[in-house]
C-alpha cells in the first residue's frame, strides 16, 4: 500500500502514459438576476497521469470537481487553464477514443437494445452486417442475450446500465469514463454490476477512470484511488490498491487487506494521512462527513 502525490508532469515523460492532466483548472462564471457576476473555481493544479489499461477510481466530497473533471477529460468542457494528453496528443473536444457512462443511463427510449448499443457504431460509418455482429457480442458480454428488441422502459436500472456500458464499448474506445454508473441501482445490483465491470475490463484491457462517492466500491475496483481535496478540488493523494486479481465480491469484502483498504482511504478523504511509522498528518482542513 502506497499513497503517493503527483505533480504536474514534463513534456518529455507525457508520452510515457496513456491519460497526462497537467494543471488542470476550471472556473465557472456565474450571474444571476440582480446579481453581479462571480466566479466559482471547481478545479485548481489539478495533475493526474495514468498508464494503459490501467483501472483509476476518483474519490471526493460533493462538489470537489471529479464531474467537472471527467467532462474536461472527455471533451465536452475546456479547462480554463492547463492540459490534458491521451498517448501523448492534446485534447480539445470530443472524440471516439473515449466512451462514456453516465449515471443516468442516457439510453435513447426510441431505440432497442440492440439499436443503442449500435449507436456509436453508425457514427463510425460501420456496415449494417457488421454492426449486428459487433452489437450481439456484446450483447452476450454483458449478459443481456434474448433482451435485443426490448426497448428502455421494459428493463432494470441494472439492465439500462448494461446497455450503456455495451454501448460505450461497443465503438472500441481506448478509454472509458465513467461517472458514478451505478449509484441508482439497489446494493446487489451494484455489487452484480461491479464484477461484471472487472470481468470486461479483464477481457477488454480498457484503460478506465471511475468516478464514485463509495468507499468500498473505489477499492474494489481500482488499481489506484485517487482522492480529491474539497473545493476548489485537486488530486491531494493516490492511494495504490494491492488486494490480488482477479477480484471478485464474494472473495474480497470480508478480507482484512480490504478492510484495511477502505479504512486508509476513509482517513485520506477526511483529510488524515498516517505515515508507516503510524503518524498522523492532516493534509486539508476535516469536511463534514454528510458531504462524502
Amino acid at each position: 500500500m502506497v499513497v503517493e502525490h503527483q505533480g504536474a508532469l514534463g513534456d518529455e515523460a507525457i508520452g510515457d502514459f496513456k491519460i497526462v492532466a497537467r494543471n488542470i483548472n476550471h472556473v465557472f462564471h456565474i450571474k444571476r438576476p440582480g446579481e453581479e457576476k462571480r466566479d466559482f473555481k471547481a478545479v485548481e493544479n489539478l495533475n493526474l497521469n495514468v498508464k494503459k489499461g490501467e483501472f483509476v477510481t476518483i474519490v471526493g466530497p460533493s462538489g470537489c470537481g471529479k464531474s467537472t473533471f471527467l467532462d474536461i477529460l472527455a471533451g465536452l468542457s475546456e479547462p480554463t487553464a492547463g492540459e490534458i494528453f491521451i498517448d501523448g496528443h492534446k485534447i480539445s473536444g470530443p472524440a471516439l477514443d473515449r466512451g462514456i457512462v453516465l449515471q443516468g443511463y442516457a439510453l435513447f427510449p426510441w431505440r432497442t437494445v440492440r439499436q443503442n448499443i449500435e449507436y456509436g457504431l453508425e457514427i463510425k460509418k460501420v456496415g449494417k452486417h457488421e454492426r449486428k455482429e459487433i452489437s450481439g457480442r456484446f450483447i452476450d458480454l454483458v449478459d443481456l442475450k434474448g433482451f435485443e428488441d426490448r426497448f428502455p422502459y421494459e428493463l432494470s436500472g441494472g439492465m439500462k446500465q448494461r446497455v450503456a456500458i455495451a454501448r460505450a464499448l461497443a465503438y472500441d474506445p481506448e478509454v472509458l469514463l465513467m461517472d458514478e454508473p451505478f449509484a441508482a441501482v439497489d446494493a446487489q445490483t451494484r455489487e452484480i454490476l461491479q464484477d461484471e465491470l472487472l470481468s470486461i475490463w479483464e477481457k477488454t484491457g480498457k484503460t478506465i477512470i471511475f468516478i464514485t462517492h463509495n468507499i468500498e466500491e473505489a477499492v474494489f475496483l481500482a488499481d489506484r484511488v485517487a482522492v480529491m481535496s474539497p473545493n476548489p478540488g485537486a488530486v491531494r493523494g493516490i492511494l495504490s490498491i494491492d488486494l490480488p486479481r482477479p477480484r471478485r465480491v464474494r472473495d474480497i469484502r470480508n478480507s482484512g487487506d480490504f478492510s484495511r483498504l477502505t479504512g486508509v482511504l476513509w482517513n485520506l478523504l477526511h483529510g488524515i494521512e498516517v505515515s508507516r511509522d503510524g503518524d498522523a498528518q492532516a493534509v486539508w482542513p476535516a469536511i463534514n462527513s454528510a458531504a462524502l
